[in-house]
């Protein structure tokens, strides 16, 4: 079940695996929850599929010079090992990457987990759009960061009655 709620908080997590992203998913996905951000749960998982297989595919865009060779530099080390802060928009030219208003649950679901089989069998070798070419234990550092930060906005409930 997914509504938004104006009095619930996001929740503060910490991921050291693929393993722990994908057992809160499960959990969370199993019960009832809020999303308390702009986006459902399912374009969340959406999302994160999609980042994931990127990371192994290729992403379909690219960051401006400037930003991949005068600020990536000096941002990449924080990104990869600290919270990431909520409310960074992709510039418009990259809308296509976001999540579609419709994507289902069940399919969302599906993607993300196995995006996540796939990203703990495969070596991810695509450019990052900003940062270049990373290690594997980057991308690993940047996915669960990433992960951290969008499954922060879907807050379990005790039960559904208490969704208000």
């Amino acid at each position: 079940m997914t509504t938004t709620a104006e009095k619930a908080h996001r929740r503060n997590l910490e991921f050291t695996t693929l393993d722990e992203v994908r057992a809160d998913i499960e959990t969370v996905a199993a019960g009832s929850y809020v999303t308390v951000g702009q986006w459902s749960f399912a374009q969340i998982l959406d999302h994160l599929g999609s980042s994931l297989n990127a990371s192994l595919d290729g992403f379909p865009f690219k960051g401006s010079w400037f930003v991949r060779w005068c600020v990536s530099p000096f941002i990449k080390n924080s990104i990869l090992t600290k919270q990431m802060k909520p409310g960074f928009r992709l510039p418009k030219k990259f809308s296509s990457y976001l999540p579609s208003e419709d994507c289902t649950m069940d399919d969302a679901l599906h993607k993300v987990l196995t995006a996540i089989k796939r990203f703990e069998k495969e070596i991810p070798v695509a450019d990052h759009p900003f940062f270049g070419k990373m290690a594997s234990e980057e991308w690993m550092c940047l996915h669960l960061r990433h992960a951290e930060l969008h499954l922060s906005f879907v807050v379990p409930t005790a039960s559904a009655g208490e969704q208000n």
